[in-house]
């Protein structure tokens, strides 16, 4: 038997050597079948037989036959080197663009009102994008975004978090949410002090969404002591509550088409300039390895929410 030597490990060229044998059960077949030498074929299926410490071959002057280790090992070997093809694959893909799967995290309050135009964008530009969309408020999304899971994020910034890069898509401004018969309903010059004591309705904690209310209220003068009523955890039963006549809310104006347009009862109002407002981004990993990807995704996003109540804004320089 021959010794086993544990130091050396079979290279891809022997074990191509081997499968060639092993398919052809001739030297000189299997020597033209992958472009090598007769010489050298046998000398790379007697160096796998010393690394591998095992005989694959019973060799006759008219013919090739597998020794039983052989026949097993065949098996072995074809499968490694259907692996390694496989690898090969994935590595070329990986090289192309926008190919293989992109896993996209999303807060609550923006995924219903713009997945409709991402979805679009990828399923018309990017056919072989596979997207994974998962829908996560923003600390689980950072949260993956830091392990692995995520691999871009679509979120309200700033975040503020290092190794974090944003690329803004556009700012939107809020709207004012009112019942029927408010005083303030369907008004387009709300001035920002008039939160300060309204019976504003708020989404549960967790959700930027409050965090961005709260600091507009406050900008506004509107004291710790004023009434906030959180009694939801998505926007449409937020609405619904106001149109109840539990109170108002404030909505980014994507949402608003969306949330209002099921109910008679329910009035918008604008703000006066500068209207409270917050900014839309993608955000990825300082250094991702897609960065150049990503950015060209953001360009293509920002030019397909043109057409949406928001205004388009350009790219930022890393944190």
């Amino acid at each position: 038997m021959i010794p086993v030597r544990r130091e050396k490990q079979p290279s891809l060229s022997q074990l191509r050597a081997f499968a060639a044998v092993a398919e052809h059960l001739h030297f000189r077949d299997a020597a033209a079948s992958i472009g090598m030498s007769q010489p050298a074929l046998s000398g790379a299926v007697s160096a796998l037989e010393e690394a591998l410490g095992v005989q694959l071959l019973e060799r006759t002057t008219r013919k090739v036959l597998l020794s039983p280790a052989g026949e097993r090992l065949a098996v072995r070997t074809r499968a490694v080197l259907d692996a390694v093809a496989e690898l090969m694959e994935e590595a070329e893909a990986a090289q192309a663009p926008f190919t293989g799967v992109l896993r996209l995290g999303v807060i609550p309050t923006v995924a219903p009102y713009l997945l409709p135009t991402v979805l679009r964008l990828v399923h018309q530009r990017y056919p072989e994008l596979d997207l994974q969309v998962h829908e996560e408020q923003t600390s689980s999304l950072l949260e993956g975004l830091a392990a692995g899971r995520l691999d871009l994020l679509l979120l309200a910034v700033p975040l503020g978090v290092p190794g974090v890069t944003e690329l803004p898509l556009f700012d939107e401004d809020f709207v004012l949410v009112t019942p029927e018969g408010h005083p303030l309903a369907g008004r387009d010059d709300i001035p920002r002090e008039a939160l300060k004591e309204l019976k504003l309705l708020l989404l549960d904690e967790g959700h930027c969404l409050r965090d961005q209310a709260l600091d507009i209220c406050r900008e506004a003068g509107r004291t710790e002591g004023a009434p906030v009523t959180t009694t939801a955890a998505g926007l449409s039963t937020l609405v619904q509550l106001v149109a109840g006549g539990l109170g108002v809310t404030l909505l980014p104006r994507t949402a608003v088409k969306v949330e209002t347009a099921r109910d008679t009862a329910l009035f918008t109002g604008r703000f006066t300039a500068p209207a409270p407002s917050r900014r839309v981004a993608l955000a990825m990993r300082t250094g991702a390895a897609r960065q150049a990807e990503f950015e060209e995704l953001a360009q293509a996003l920002r030019g397909a929410m043109k057409r949406l109540p928001v205004r388009i804004v350009g790219p930022a320089s890393p944190k």
